[in-house]
């Protein structure tokens, strides 16, 4: 993926990473935060992703920051999604949208560069109550990718 994105640090332990979105807007700081989460005895990290209000510290990931550059934030997303990845290869990292927008958001990023993401990673959506190999024309309600 050869996209372009934002330049992004992490912390030590590779769970939170920090970007910044630069617009019309004007810089906004976001965050993605891996958290570990366990279901069923299967230990996976839900990838959390919002604005930073930097007055409060709380990261808000219903919040609209328009800012123009939609497709760069999702570039950046993904390739942190590869960063952290490379640090723990064998994990699974869960991703679902604040709102059903925002999970065909990243659907649509997912699908548009299917391709070159399954290169490198396996990539499951969940519907109609199951997990399933991704496919480019079903709709989801959430996604799962792990290192090949």
């Amino acid at each position: 993926m050869n996209l372009e994105h934002y330049q992004f640090k992490t912390n030590h332990s590779h769970l939170d990473f920090e970007s910044e979105s630069v617009g019309p807007k004007g810089k906004i700081k976001k965050i993605v935060r891996f958290s570990p989460q366990n279901a069923n005895g299967i230990t996976y990290f839900n990838l959390g992703f919002g604005d930073l209000d930097t007055e409060t510290g709380i990261i808000s990931d219903l919040s609209k920051s328009n800012n123009g550059d939609r497709e760069k934030i999702l570039t950046t997303i993904a390739r942190i999604v590869l960063v952290f990845t490379e640090h723990f290869p064998d994990v699974m990292v869960y991703a679902q949208g604040s709102t059903p927008a925002r999970t065909r958001l990243y659907q649509m990023g997912i699908s548009g560069n299917i391709d070159e993401i399954q290169e490198i990673l396996h990539v499951y959506g969940y519907t109609n109550g199951k997990w399933q190999l991704f496919e480019t024309k079903v709709n989801y309600e959430a996604f799962l990718v792990s290192r090949k």
